[in-house]
């Protein structure tokens, strides 16, 4: 043991000494703290922590929310704080090998995804509750629903998610082609820090269009919630996010579903994913943002609040 590890030794074992009568006292205290501390996660069927906010009163009604790639729950703060604030309790997590969640080697799949939204729904004996599903968590939601039906659910929302399919294949000609997802993976292998910046400052918030000012707060946040991300997680969701198929799981959702997205999504095109998508749900409702780029949830965060709020409402 070296001489500073011996001084942190010492100290400790001074101050312990110092305080042990006063340990009793603080035995409830400290039980209170460590269940608090616990309740900020709940396992998986496979025993992967997952991370999760439940904020707002517990017995309002219920919104939960599934984040988009690379991001975590951070994600959806502007929309949780509004809504908590106006009575609804808002629930978030952080898909696994995301965020603060566990970073399990295998399950970087959609059935995974969705059985893990399951997981959480459950445990927390959420009922009546509106799904709200950005980008790749859009495609958790339709799984979810796909697997595990509606019972729970009251409404949907899906904003720029990546439903019915990303990728072109014979069955959807229109779709971005898979050299596109494969250069995301290779640009993550090669240097994943600089593709999250990359897309961050360009197309995702859509600052490099014309007449844009790149937010620098938005840019950072975007990559500090990739590299909290996983890596293996990160690469193994890009084929999760473009090659699922999601139209089975779309034809599925039997409750009222709202669907936005911005019409200069450079990252998730509109035309062949939220008009694509309106087709196939039953009593879907469109909302187009003119000129919204990917990231509406920050872009257009106010005018995305309160079309949350009175679809929900409803």
């Amino acid at each position: 043991m070296n001489t500073i590890a011996k001084l942190f030794v010492l100290s400790a074992m001074t101050a312990a000494a110092l305080t042990a009568s006063a340990e009793p006292a603080k035995a409830q205290a400290g039980t209170r703290s460590t269940a608090a501390a616990a309740s900020t996660f709940i396992a998986a069927k496979d025993g992967t922590p997952l991370y999760y906010k439940d904020w707002g009163p517990k017995n309002g009604p219920v919104v939960v929310f599934s984040h988009g790639w690379p991001l975590d729950s951070d994600s959806w703060e502007s929309q949780m704080l509004f809504l908590a604030e106006r009575g609804y309790r808002v629930v978030a997590h952080d898909r696994r090998g995301h965020g603060r969640s566990g970073q399990s080697w295998e399950g970087n799949h959609m059935d995974q995804y969705a059985d893990d939204l399951s997981t959480v729904i459950e445990t927390l004996n959420l009922k009546n509750a509106t799904l709200v599903g950005f980008s790749t968590g859009g495609g958790e939601v339709a799984r979810y629903i796909g697997r595990h039906g509606t019972q729970r659910v009251a409404k949907v929302v899906l904003a720029g998610a990546v439903t019915p399919i990303m990728v072109k294949t014979a069955d959807n000609p229109n779709g971005v082609p898979m050299e596109v997802f494969d250069g995301l993976r290779k640009g993550s292998l090669a240097n994943r820090s600089q593709l999250y910046k990359d897309i961050a400052s360009g197309p995702f918030f859509g600052f490099n269009r014309p007449g844009q000012t790149a937010s620098q707060g938005l840019i950072d946040s975007f990559w500090h919630q990739g590299m909290l991300a996983g890596h293996k997680a990160t690469y193994d969701s890009i084929k999760a996010f473009s090659e699922t198929n999601f139209v089975e799981d779309l034809k599925r959702i039997d409750r009222p579903t709202l669907v936005i997205h911005g019409t200069d999504d450079q990252i998730v095109p509109i035309e062949t994913t939220a008009r694509a998508t309106v087709k196939l749900v039953k009593a879907a409702r469109l909302i187009e943002y003119a000129g919204g780029p990917h990231g509406i949830t920050d872009t257009h965060k106010d005018r995305l609040n309160n079309d949350l709020l009175e679809f929900i409402r409803r």
